[in-house]
């Protein structure tokens, strides 16, 4: 299999999970979006805490040129580590979110 298409299919697989998690509070729901032309995985938080709307990004990652790049990671432990667990090696796995100065210090890809 290409390896791209096993990013792809990890990492829905992966956002797919946490839209079964139910949430303690609120009347709130995780939307997974696949943009697969793209190469753009959302996980979308949406519904009403109270009186309170609630609408906002929990996971973003893309595919650029071959890596997995987190552009924005709200989970618990990190999206990172499942990713991993998962079978993308740390050499592909970009955390985007942080600046490119400070990718040099983690265990992961720089760019």
């Amino acid at each position: 299999m290409d390896t791209v298409e096993n990013f792809r299919q990890i990492i829905q697989q992966i956002l797919l999970e946490y839209t079964k998690i139910p949430y303690a509070h609120g009347q709130l729901q995780c939307k997974a979006i696949f943009d697969r032309e793209s190469d753009s995985y959302l996980l979308v938080t949406i519904g009403w805490d109270g009186a309170k709307r609630v609408h906002g990004i929990l996971v973003h990652i893309d595919i650029i040129e071959g890596k997995v790049w987190i552009q924005r990671d709200g989970t618990e432990y990190g999206i990172a580590y499942e990713l991993e667990k998962a079978g993308i090696p740390r050499s592909r796995i970009v955390l985007g979110f942080h600046p490119p100065e400070v990718r040099s210090h983690t265990e992961y890809a720089l760019a």
